[in-house]
């Protein structure tokens, strides 16, 4: 055969073969686009389960409103679950991770909130929030709107999330199975607690959170409460205070109440509690200057007092975990739920454990 039909037959070989080549590659990537596609299918098509609290005004009336909207979006895989007296948030959180929820929506206020992120810690399933409570106030804190339904289910049935960590109040005098309940704002033992106690439901309803202020009244010269504290500081350090007399005991994971600023730096996803001991003294005098105390960190946005304050204390310290053994028993509370006496309490974070829908502009 001449050379140059060698050549020839060569390069048509050639010429053939990257051809068929070429042709391979392309059906190749057909189908991985394919599966691609399908995987991204797959990953959209989530089963929401939305907790709800019916003792909540026009609780019924949202649930329609609910369903209304999933379906205008397409999101066709979704579940009710009600909360009753014997069924907190937690429990039926966890029956609807048992029946296959991807992400767990709570419906309520920050009781119901609580309860179903105490459920959700620790795992791979998403919290979202439609804030129809009294105050709302972990909601606010988030950025999630409080008066906008539409708006906080957008939110909920987003990707948008961040990791927020979650506090939790273990009574270790009680003989109770489960002795830890998580908390998302604050937790409290003395004053607060009697304060929340005692609040009427009535008032509440009428007046929302200002009602915390009437009941607060009734106990502004209740006893001192005395305890000996042992708290771990942000370095890992133990304080401990053998006889430590106070009005209240506060553990922050964030502080933004309408209005005022508890714990202008405490935050949601830095691993730590904002702890704060608050005293007075001189009846109305001491109380006054811690009203001023509060008004003044409000304004300036740090954990500091008032200069003029005079006959009130808050020492404030950040950390992991702090253990209070009291003299006598006292109310402690979480978010705005008693939890009943003790005289035994241990506090601690549990960083970054709670993944939360929140908009996008507040995603981490």
């Amino acid at each position: 055969m001449p050379t140059s039909a060698i050549v020839v037959l060569s390069v048509s070989l050639l010429v053939i073969i990257i051809l068929a080549g070429i042709v391979l590659l392309l059906r190749r990537q057909k189908r991985q686009q394919r599966s691609l596609h399908v995987s991204r299918r797959d990953q959209d098509h989530v089963k929401y389960a939305f907790i709800i609290n019916p003792s909540k005004p026009r609780a019924g009336e949202l649930k329609e409103h609910i369903i209304a909207y999933c379906k205008n979006k397409g999101i066709d895989d979704i579940q009710f679950i009600e909360t009753t007296l014997e069924k907190d948030g937690s429990e039926c959180a966890k029956e609807a991770l048992a029946q296959g929820a991807g992400v767990v929506v709570a419906v309520g206020g920050d009781g119901t909130v609580r309860t179903v992120a105490s459920a959700l810690a620790s795992t791979d399933h998403a919290l979202g929030i439609i804030p129809i409570g009294t105050g709302n106030l972990f909601a606010r804190n988030v950025g999630i709107p409080v008066d906008d339904i539409d708006a906080a289910l957008g939110v909920a049935t987003s990707h948008g999330s961040r990791q927020i960590d979650m506090g939790r109040v273990a009574l270790l005098d009680s003989d109770e199975p489960d002795r830890k309940h998580g908390f998302l704002i604050i937790a409290g033992i003395g004053f607060d607690a009697l304060m929340i106690d005692d609040t009427d439901p009535t008032l509440k309803k009428n007046i929302s959170w200002l009602a915390y202020f009437v009941s607060g009244v009734k106990h502004l010269f209740a006893p001192k409460f005395k305890a000996s504290l042992t708290l771990t500081d942000d370095k890992g350090h133990t304080h401990e205070v053998a006889e430590l007399a106070f009005r209240t005991f506060m553990a922050g994971n964030c502080g933004e109440i309408p209005g005022f600023s508890l714990m202008p730096e405490a935050s949601f996803d830095d691993g730590m509690l904002d702890f704060e001991i608050i005293d007075t003294s001189g009846g109305l005098i001491g109380w006054a200057n811690l009203f001023g105390d509060v008004v003044h960190q409000t304004i300036t946005g740090k954990a500091q007092q008032s200069p003029l304050s005079t006959n009130s204390t808050i020492e404030q310290m950040q950390g992991p975990k702090a253990e209070l053994r009291l003299e006598k028993p006292s109310p402690a509370q979480v978010d705005g739920d008693v939890l009943g006496e003790t005289r035994h309490i241990e506090i601690t974070i549990e960083p970054r454990a709670l993944c939360v829908r929140v908009p996008k502009k507040d995603m981490s």
